[in-house]
């Protein structure tokens, strides 16, 4: 075994002795916590998880994060008494494939998802059964799926999803700023703004007696049937997928009489406070052959004045998922469900406003990748709270840690590790870089990969020429890429300096496009 083979078994191997003994003592600890803690109506002996998965909310999006307007204060607090991993990153940047990503625990080379429209791939029988949501199932907990959902279960009808989760209430594709508009499955909502909607619907879901009777009463015959309410005698697991602060759910926002007064007044008079990127929109850092602004879906061709209102309305959104949080833990307090409850707190992807001279994501740069990852446990030691964690981690390690804390075996077909020696504050063997990829081929977006190491970055791309509306996840063979980036992020975290050409850092690449290809061929297998 060479030292690169060392360094992958390191990387997506399972711990060692000691880490088992660790992952023993934190269960241990976990049960005993269970006994303890009461919920509404009765004892538990495993924990609650609650995964809220935002859509494109950006690493920098957070008060402590540095947004200078942003007000975070609920989701700052998370992390303060959580852990906030600083380097965690999506590996596919885009809608439905990260979703994929984390359904399957796997890399999108590796499950071939992708956007089903082009890729004509679902999550298949076996993805499904191992996903986090169904191994929790079958130990016992009831289950939740609502609001967004963007990709297909085994069928186009997602029929394994609404048969088996308990509580399944999702529109597909974007829901809008009001998503009744645009989906009947929540016209029973009394709360017609889309955060404030879902809340209401996890309300509904959780929260046990007849207060909510008119939400099960009112619901659309199609859903009727999928629309069980917590069983307080299981523990629960509930992943709550928000379509904000995507621009296809900005319009609209505030509108409505019954609208939070926030989303239409909040920062209007912080406008000249809103950062905005260096020379836009004339700062394109791409050769055309790779991308124009043009070639970009309208939505994300920005001007000065859209570009600075998509913001603002993105902060108001950002403040509204803040106050979700806020919501949920008093909820959860109020139920005596806050001692034995997991919060896990993600984002799809992020976004770009201008920066590299475009918007949307896909690209492989920071700002479409790096996003913020807050894991609360109310289980965590004292001196393990507020921590903030360099390693490099990624979505698909999601699956496996939840799972990992519940005290459940995580499946083989999973390619994320569990993050739970992190998390309690132990030094583990870690990976040391991230392959990224864009496999999407419509919207004018090139094929790219990606390796993002802890000081490095390498991006290549690929001509469009032939690929447009394929999916492509072995390449086309012979083909060699048609520009490269290489940028420190230590000295240029915002990715201006293209180093590739530089050749004092000739071995540095050479290193990068070995270790690109290396990565590719691991994961794919």
């Amino acid at each position: 075994m060479n030292s690169t083979q060392m360094l992958e078994l390191a990387h997506y191997g399972r711990q060692n002795e000691s880490q088992t003994m660790k992952k023993q003592l934190y269960l241990l600890t976990l049960v005993l916590a269970c006994a303890l803690a009461h919920s509404s109506a009765a004892n538990v002996s495993q924990p609650n998880v609650i995964f809220l998965l935002a859509d494109d909310q950006r690493f920098d999006s957070l008060s402590m994060t540095g947004h200078p307007v942003t007000e975070t204060p609920h989701l700052d607090r998370l992390a303060g008494e959580g852990v906030f991993f600083k380097n965690a990153f999506v590996t596919s940047p885009i809608c439905g494939p990260s979703r994929a990503n984390i359904f399957t625990g796997q890399w999108e080379r590796k499950n071939r998802i992708g956007f089903a429209s082009i890729s004509k791939n679902y999550v298949s029988a076996e993805a499904f059964e191992n996903c986090f949501l169904m191994q929790l199932k079958h130990a016992g907990y009831s289950t939740a799926f609502i609001g967004k959902h963007h990709t297909k279960i085994v069928d186009r009808s997602n029929t394994p999803l609404k048969q088996n989760i308990d509580f399944c209430y999702y529109g597909e594709g974007h829901l809008g700023f009001h998503p009744a508009e645009k989906k009947k499955v929540f016209r029973n909502l009394k709360n017609k703004s889309q955060t404030e909607g879902i809340f209401e619907a996890f309300e509904a879901y959780l929260r046990p007696g007849d207060d909510h009777a008119y939400f099960y009463e009112n619901a659309d015959a199609s859903i009727k049937g999928q629309l069980k309410q917590r069983d307080v005698t299981k523990p629960f697991c509930a992943w709550i997928n928000l379509n904000l602060s995507h621009q296809s759910s900005l319009g609209g926002m505030g509108s409505k009489p019954g609208d939070p007064k926030f989303y239409s007044t909040r920062y209007a008079d912080r406008m000249d406070d809103l950062p905005m990127p260096e020379g836009y929109p004339d700062n394109l850092t791409l050769p055309a052959e790779v991308i124009t602004s043009k070639q970009q879906p309208g939505y994300y061709r920005f001007s000065e004045k859209s570009l600075k209102q998509a913001k603002l309305s993105t902060a108001r959104a950002v403040y509204g998922i803040d106050q979700f949080v806020g919501n949920l833990r008093t909820m959860l307090e109020e139920l005596k469900l806050d001692e034995n409850t997991i919060i896990v707190v993600f984002s799809d992807n992020g976004l770009l406003y201008g920066e590299h001279g475009l918007g949307g994501k896909t690209m492989l740069y920071e700002e479409s990748v790096h996003v913020p990852l807050i894991v609360y446990s109310p289980f965590l030691a004292k001196d393990k709270r507020g921590v903030q964690r360099a390693e490099l981690v990624v979505g698909q390690d999601i699956p496996a840690t939840l799972l990992d804390m519940c005290g459940l075996e995580v499946p083989e077909t999973y390619q994320g590790a569990s993050m739970l020696p992190l998390i309690e504050g132990g030094k583990v063997a870690w990976r040391k870089d991230i392959f990224l990829e864009n496999l999407f081929t419509d919207q004018g977006y090139p094929r790219q990969d990606a390796v993002r190491g802890e000081r490095f970055k390498y991006i290549r791309y690929y001509s469009k020429d032939n690929d447009r509306n394929q999916y492509l996840p072995d390449g086309i063979e012979g083909e060699e890429p048609i520009y490269e980036e290489l940028f420190d992020t230590n000295v240029d975290p915002k990715e201006q300096r293209n180093l590739a050409k530089n050749p004092e850092y000739a071995s540095v690449l050479s290193g990068y496009r070995t270790r690109c290809k290396e990565l590719a061929a691991e994961i794919s297998n």
